[in-house]
């Protein structure tokens, strides 16, 4: 059976996530670490998450993201769901399609938390 982990918020990144690399990090923030770096380990969220910074107005629609990865729709939302879930991208629906943008916080508290300074 598998549970759901709750979306983190931007906001509450920063506190969660201090540098792995000063020291014991704590159980919530290594769940999150490890649940975001999780999604990226797969090259086709690396790819969905680069078509959609690339976009024109840092956005992108679900029906314009299945032709560049050579996968169908209902793949491509599955992958966008769990990139959505870790909180490296946000969804907005409109109408019948769903639109996509990174979440530039949750890629700076990574980035961050990797930071031997």
């Amino acid at each position: 059976m598998s549970s759901s982990l709750p979306v983190i918020q931007a906001d509450g990144l920063a506190a969660c996530c201090s540098p792995v690399t000063g020291g014991l990090v704590s159980d919530g923030a290594a769940e999150t670490l490890a649940r975001m770096f999780k999604a990226l380990g797969d090259p086709t969220r690396v790819k969905l998450l680069s078509l959609i910074a690339a976009a024109p107005d840092g956005e992108a629609c679900i029906c314009d993201m299945t032709e560049p990865v050579g996968l169908s729709q209902p793949t491509v939302s599955h992958h966008m769901r769990l990139l959505v879930e870790s909180g490296l991208a946000t969804r907005e629906q409109r109408g019948r399609w769903a639109y996509y943008r990174v979440a530039p916080a949750a890629l700076s508290a990574l980035a961050a938390a990797l930071d031997p300074r």
